[in-house]
């Protein structure tokens, strides 16, 4: 029997706007895998309470990831949370690096083999203490460009990253709908004061941010951190070292924090922050009874800023951060444990914290009881005593329960005390570097002062911004002068010296005349800037004058941070002539980018064995601008290994070519380090340890970089240090 055409034509269409309306269908079933309510985040339609903590893969190597990603798990974590950076991915543009310390397909990938979870923070401004706050420092130079604002310029370059980051993780199947662990991304990063200080441009800015990223498709959510007014569906955050009082901008967005602030991070020439553990968890349990259900510990390993990339100026190149797991992978005890211990505590109550809102009841004048109820029974409650000074004990249903000071008690079932947040039953591990092998044999090479007729040195009018010879491919940039002292001039008979002074926008300066160091100066990171001003001793007729300038990490945040000047821009002056004071600051003025021992390649072994140094009796001591090198082989055992520096004054450090990053023992820490109780609120200048001491001593060396003999360790001193003060540690118990 032969249909009607247009019964079969309709047939067909049912058929397939059916079959469209299936795959549509399975589409958002895919992509739905990971989404979220008022509650939390949901993972195949189950609310969660997660557990996150934040692991750097640059700030380690990729030999030591799986060990740090076991103890994240073995910590009690459920996801790995962590930045990406931009300017060490793309040093220049279009070329990208993906490889070694960079590898975040391989990061990931390894989080994803231990069966965690992934929050990747794209950004692409990552602030972290990072150098440019991970912007690459070519982008300063596009034309017309402007940072983190409705800039045409920057926002087609942020974005190109942002999906090149995007794509790649697509291209992996990397994302939780794909089979993959990366169940949260974030846009921005801590833009909402910016924002409020630029006004209008900043508004459109972040709305643009917000559709541009959900447009990509990700499948997961999207988060801003401290953006109260994340447009929808972005979720924003919180990050402090307290949110218990926070609230999402909509009340169908769960309460996340993304950064639990472990403790501070270290600035040379300051003393070093911890925060006690006993408020570490306070903050955090009094956070998961208000209704909490994200939190991420920042960080939970710190680790290293290896090479030139720590920012500020002035960050140190140990981002410890206090964290659970210490700068060498090792866990920080009673933090570790003891957070491990909360963690079991919460998830115990997960089944009824996300379930239902806490009922909540006065238990005295700074107590209360936060009480979860689901509607098949389950129970869980939080006994939490405010007091910073007072213990307590409690009435709650059946029981009597001790409250210390500052602190909350987890009872999973409304009845047993699983957890306190004060009750730390685990000694402190005081871990010991302890000197391994024999003293170095050391031998020097003197780094000649630069000249205007060096090659690649260049002769321009006026003082020069130091990033904008230099791109930062260095730390240093040379400034050279000649002075032409009359034979009339009275100080050459009187010998009152005249005064050179120079102005700097930072960060540290070293001053020669003829050839000689008359002294050095340098800010710190509260105030980069510096003056220098010294009696110098000219002698009649051509004076050469010689600054060097050195950076000590781009700044990371603040309004308009990418703008900040670094070097000498003056004046520049030389006061007590006969005629007053001279303004040099318009002269003309020679340029040199860098050490030569930098473009001999000094720090490797072809490039250390292109001169010829001095040892034994003749080797340099206390002498400013010193190569130093020598060869060791690895000291047996497993435990991380460190160089103790204290002997040393400012420069860098290298293994086997690799840079350590920068050291600086000559920067002592001024403070005060007294006592510390864990009760009360917490700042990041309340604990504080090390004063009078150099602010870092230790410098991490990886395992992983060592051969088993003959390795080259190369060492440049600045200022002046004595190498053979330099010994080879191991950090153990």
């Amino acid at each position: 029997m032969m249909m009607d055409s247009k019964v079969m034509a309709s047939q067909a269409l049912r058929t397939n706007v059916l079959f469209l309306l299936i795959i549509f269908s399975y589409v958002l079933a895919v992509k739905a895998t990971v989404s979220y309510d008022n509650k939390a985040i949901l993972i195949d339609g189950k609310r969660r309470i997660l557990i996150s903590g934040s692991i750097h893969y640059p700030r380690s190597t990729p030999e030591m990831w799986p060990d740090l990603i076991q103890k994240a798990k073995d910590g009690g974590l459920d996801v790995i949370q962590t930045y990406v950076f931009w300017n060490g991915h793309e040093p220049s543009r279009g070329q990208y690096n993906f490889q070694g310390r960079y590898d975040l397909v391989g990061f990931i990938k390894q989080v994803q083999s231990a069966g965690l979870y992934v929050h990747l923070r794209i950004g692409p401004y990552v602030c972290a203490e990072w150098n440019l706050g991970g912007f690459p420092t070519w982008l300063k130079y596009i034309p017309g460009i402007s940072f983190r604002t409705d800039n045409a310029p920057f926002k087609a370059e942020m974005q190109r990253f942002t999906m090149k980051i995007v794509n790649m993780m697509k291209a992996e199947k990397l994302f939780e709908p794909q089979g993959g662990p990366i169940i949260l991304s974030q846009i921005e990063n801590e833009y909402e004061l910016v924002e409020y200080q630029i006004g209008r441009p900043g508004v459109d800015y972040t709305n643009w941010a917000a559709g541009m990223a959900v447009g990509l498709g990700t499948g997961v959510p999207w988060v801003m951190c401290k953006q109260a007014d994340a447009p929808d569906p972005v979720i924003n955050a919180c990050n402090g070292f307290y949110c218990e009082n926070f609230l999402p901008n909509k009340n169908y967005k769960p309460k996340m924090w993304t950064e639990v602030w472990t403790g501070w991070f270290s600035s040379f020439g300051d003393p070093v922050p911890y925060r006690p553990v006993e408020d570490l968890a306070y903050a955090v349990t009094r956070f998961i009874q208000n209704n909490g259900s994200f939190f991420n510990y920042y960080m939970y390993h710190g680790g290293t800023n290896f090479g030139r990339t720590s920012g500020g100026p002035f960050i140190a190149t140990s981002y410890d951060y206090d964290a659970p797991i210490d700068e060498y992978g090792l866990p920080r005890e009673p933090k570790f444990t003891h957070l491990r211990n909360l963690h079991r505590a919460i998830k115990l109550a997960e089944p009824a914290l996300v379930s239902n809102n806490p009922i909540v009841a006065s238990l005295g004048k700074n107590q209360e009881a936060h009480v979860f109820k689901s509607k098949s029974g389950v129970c869980a409650a939080f006994l939490s005593n405010y007091d910073p000074t007072y213990s307590v004990k409690v009435r709650f249903g059946n029981g009597q329960y001790d409250l210390p000071p500052w602190s909350v008690s987890i009872l999973p079932d409304c009845r047993t005390e699983s957890f306190n947040t004060a009750k730390v039953n685990i000694n402190g591990l005081h871990l010991k570097m302890v000197a391994s092998g024999g003293a170095f044999r050391w031998q020097s090479y003197t780094e000649r002062i630069a000249t205007a007729n060096d090659k690649n040195a260049f002769t321009a009018n006026g003082l020069k911004e130091q990033i904008s010879v230099t791109w930062d491919t260095t730390d240093y940039l040379w400034y050279m002068t000649d002075v032409t002292i009359g034979a009339n001039e009275g100080f050459l008979k009187t010998g009152n010296l005249p005064v050179l002074t120079v102005k700097s926008a930072g960060h540290a300066l070293q001053v020669f005349v003829n050839g000689q160091s008359i002294g050095t100066a340098y800010g710190s990171n509260a105030d980069p800037r510096l003056t220098f001003s010294s009696k110098v001793n000219l002698k009649a007729g051509i004076n050469k004058i010689a600054l060097l300038s050195a950076g000590v990490g781009l700044a990371n945040i603040g309004l308009h941070f990418d703008q900040w000047n670094v070097g000498v821009l003056g004046p520049v002056t030389l006061g007590g002539l006969n005629t007053g004071t001279w303004d040099m600051s318009k002269w003309k003025w020679s340029y040199k980018k860098g050490l030569a021992g930098e473009t001999l390649n000094l720090y490797s072994f072809q490039g250390s064995s292109s001169v010829k140094w001095a040892g034994g009796t003749s080797l340099t001591i206390k002498y400013p601008l010193t190569w130093y090198k020598t060869t060791f082989d690895a000291p047996g055992g497993i435990e991380p290994l460190a160089l103790d520096m204290s002997s040393m004054g400012k420069g860098e450090i290298w293994i086997n070519g690799q840079s350590i990053g920068r050291h600086f023992a000559a920067s002592k820490a001024s403070g005060s380090c007294g006592t510390c109780s864990y009760t009360g609120i917490f700042k990041e200048k309340k604990c504080l340890s090390g004063c009078g001491m150099p602010t870092q001593k230790w410098y991490h060396v990886p395992r992983s970089w060592l051969n088993p003999s003959g390795n080259l360790l190369v060492v440049f001193e600045e200022w002046g240090g004595d190498p053979r003060g330099i010994s080879l540690v191991k950090r153990t118990k």
